[in-house]
């Protein structure tokens, strides 16, 4: 062999070699692409609650040069608002994208992944999800569903409730007709209230005919689009019910399961770039929507300490029974609770207090 083709031949070698090593990972992006209708529990055009899966839908087919397609459907267009969790469980859907916690008769932990009562805010939550064993409880209590579920979505505190007439003693609870969902909805009956669990597109009309008497949905601008400030003008914050309120892509297990390595991280890094777009988003735009509420007669309302104290012996009452009942869920409760102590000295000292930028900066030119 000549020197000349002794070149070409190790060229050629380190060709196929590269050719060999990079063809999985080509061969599989021929082969892996999805293609997915996700039907949603809210509409998509509810700023920072409804929005954030569209948006992952489009990051996704962008990063991934077209493989993978997110086709989302508005709720009731494909399958019911609520049933998210029971149809990704049982196969008929790939996908869908909802709050976590509608499913508590089912799987009574997923509701604590929703929304804890007086639990963590949506910086804290993702730091126990990601970093204090979180997301591996998540996984484990959906396993045995045959579903997948990812973090996708995290929104600051939601307001306590629109009321159509002032509170001014717990005894005016006792017996008043109020929509609310999941954990906070449990506590709220057992202060006496009559609750029922109504989806955000019927609650304007049950509000205004007098079905319900108050109701608490979201964030304020989600509130907002729904028009609530109309016909009630007791607006209450805060909302110890839901400090933060998480949404999650469900799985189908199976269909997870016949992804790539490749195609589950681009979905799961998406989700990750989702939740930070919802928590920056959700900040951002509730300060003029608290202010156009005043402009309309609205009239902002704070539960005080009175209250606050009764809400947390029924949420106390509520999270020991259901601890009792379930193994699960006194696992996450108490996972959640552990990181919650923890964090207590930091969050109450390394930084300033909540109410510091209104004592201090508000009049100010």
């Amino acid at each position: 062999m000549t020197k000349n083709a002794g070149l070409r031949a190790t060229a050629f070698a380190a060709a196929a070699a590269t050719a060999l090593v990079s063809m999985p990972f080509s061969a599989q992006a021929e082969v892996d692409r999805v293609r997915w209708q996700i039907p949603m529990a809210f509409a998509s055009s509810l700023t920072a609650l409804g929005d954030t899966m569209p948006w992952v839908a489009q990051n996704l087919e962008q990063v991934s040069g077209g493989r993978i397609q997110f086709q989302v459907a508005e709720p009731g267009s494909v399958i019911p608002a609520l049933g998210v969790f029971e149809n990704t469980s049982n196969g008929n859907i790939d996908a869908g994208y909802s709050f976590m916690g509608y499913e508590i008769g089912q799987v009574p932990a997923a509701a604590l992944f929703g929304a804890m009562p007086f639990g963590l805010d949506s910086t804290q939550f993702i730091a126990w999800m990601y970093f204090h064993g979180g997301d591996e409880l998540l996984k484990e209590t959906f396993a045995p569903h045959n579903v997948y579920p990812i973090l996708c979505g995290s929104i600051a505190p939601e307001a306590a409730g629109w009321f159509r007439q002032q509170i001014e003693s717990v005894e005016q609870l006792q017996g008043l007709r109020f929509r609310a969902a999941a954990i906070g909805g449990e506590i709220m009956s057992e202060l006496g209230m009559s609750v029922t669990m109504l989806p955000g597109g019927e609650l304007f009309q049950a509000l205004e005919t007098g079905v319900l008497d108050a109701t608490e949905f979201s964030l304020p601008t989600v509130d907002e689009q729904l028009g609530f400030f109309q016909v009630a003008k007791h607006y209450y914050l805060p909302g110890w019910h839901q400090p933060s309120t998480n949404q999650y892509l469900y799985v189908n297990l199976d269909a997870w399961n016949g992804l790539s390595e490749q195609t589950q991280a681009v979905i799961e890094t998406s989700c990750k770039a989702g939740t930070m777009m919802a928590m920056a988003k959700a900040e951002a735009l509730q300060g003029a929507a608290l202010a156009r509420f005043q402009e309309q007669g609205v009239t902002l309302e704070t539960w005080d300490e009175e209250f606050l104290d009764v809400f947390w012996d029924a949420t106390q009452r509520v999270m020991e029974r259901r601890s009792g009942q379930d193994e699960m869920f006194r696992r996450v409760h108490e996972s959640m609770r552990a990181f919650q102590r923890e964090h207590a000295q930091w969050g109450a000292t390394g930084y300033l207090p909540r109410d510091w930028a209104l004592r201090n900066l508000v009049g100010e030119n």
